[in-house]
């Protein structure tokens, strides 16, 4: 839920609270909250009056109204709007020196599916997403914080006008994967695809950094953007069913990485 009027976007959950008290504790502009959820709290009520800033004992109803959802769990936080910054060279760079694994966006159009790839990423220790510019609107929702739980404080998020343009860069410092359903290669092949496309990389590293690329399961990767990856690989099944959830496969990826 966003407040237009103050620029202030809210985060609900007991765990997103949570880790938002915990890492970025500055950036609670607001905090309301059950009385059974002060004990869990204190810290941030504390820091919160320190720096002069409200917080307030609330009902469920009045929790309900701040975040436009009845699934708050007993607290609510008010934070300024998320901005996320643009991608830069300069982060390209970091995460193939620091042999960091990411996600790569394209046209997901679900905010709980991004909550849930989020919380699987900081899961198994990814550490950025890159998002189409045209979708941050529509993702960076307060759903998509709580089903997160948590997970928004531990991954860069950061924005591209281009995702192919975005990939035929990264490609030349990080192996880049895309989630191909149709792909000869298969999820147990990663190993190898990792080992073989490390060799070509400028900077050899133990562990390279590792870029994946999902879309939505209706249209899948376009051609432009599957021609930028490195490889493709897909998960296999029983065939019962075309296709799994975004998040689900992101997630099956990510431990897949998270093994190398």
């Amino acid at each position: 839920m966003r407040n237009k009027l103050t620029n202030e976007f809210a985060v609900c959950g007991l765990n997103a609270v949570n880790a938002l008290g915990e890492i970025h504790p500055e950036q609670i502009n607001r905090l309301f909250l059950r009385e059974d959820r002060l004990a869990l709290f204190g810290a941030v009520c504390r820091q919160l009056a320190v720096r002069k800033r409200p917080y307030k004992l609330c009902d469920d109803e009045e929790l309900e109204r701040i975040c436009k959802s009845n699934r708050h769990q007993g607290v609510v936080a008010m934070i300024t709007e998320p901005q996320t910054l643009a991608l830069t060279h300069d982060d390209l760079n970091l995460w193939a020196q620091e042999g960091k694994t990411g996600i790569v966006l394209h046209s997901i159009e679900n905010d709980h599916n991004l909550g849930a790839i989020v919380r699987s990423a900081a899961f198994f220790d990814a550490d950025f997403v890159v998002e189409s510019a045209l979708d941050e609107e529509t993702l960076l929702t307060t759903s998509a914080y709580r089903v997160a739980e948590g997970g928004m404080e531990h991954v860069m998020f950061r924005t591209v006008r281009n995702t192919a343009a975005f990939l035929k860069d990264a490609s030349q410092v990080l192996i880049t994967i895309g989630a191909e359903p149709r792909s000869r290669w298969r999820l147990g092949d990663l190993r190898m695809i990792v080992n073989d496309l490390s060799t070509r990389l400028p900077v050899r590293k133990t562990r390279p950094g590792i870029a994946l690329v999902v879309g939505n399961k209706e249209t899948s990767l376009p051609k432009e953007v599957k021609e930028r990856c490195a490889a493709l690989v897909r998960i296999p099944g029983s065939g019962k069913l075309d296709s799994l959830n975004v998040a689900q496969a992101a997630t099956l990826f990510l431990h897949e990485i998270y093994e190398l």
